[in-house]
């Protein structure tokens, strides 16, 4: 019996541009990423964007990156770029440095 898509996992790389950092970007992401039983991490990069891997249902993981589009009130989006990643082993979602 097929598996219902809802229960796939999926796993996704965003890399979110913009003013993204010093605006509680990770922060908020962790906790919606939380809040919606996702996996993954979420990380400043030197260039002044945000990278995040989300892992998780399909329809968390589509949440996800529908709030990401948007972040927290003081962010302002211009581009996200989405490709799908490989399943990593993580224990929740986390904040990690800087890359």
């Amino acid at each position: 019996m097929p598996e219902r898509e809802d229960r796939q996992t999926a796993a996704r790389l965003l890399r979110i541009h913009g003013k993204v950092q010093g605006v509680w970007y990770r922060a908020s992401a962790q906790t919606e990423a939380t809040r919606l039983g996702l996996c993954g991490w979420v990380r400043n990069r030197l260039d002044g964007s945000v990278e995040a891997l989300v892992i998780g249902p399909l329809p968390a993981v589509e949440t996800f990156v529908a709030w990401a589009h948007q972040g927290p009130p003081q962010a302002r989006v211009t581009r996200i770029d989405i490709s799908i990643a490989k399943d990593e082993i993580t224990d929740g979602f986390e904040q990690r440095p800087t890359a």
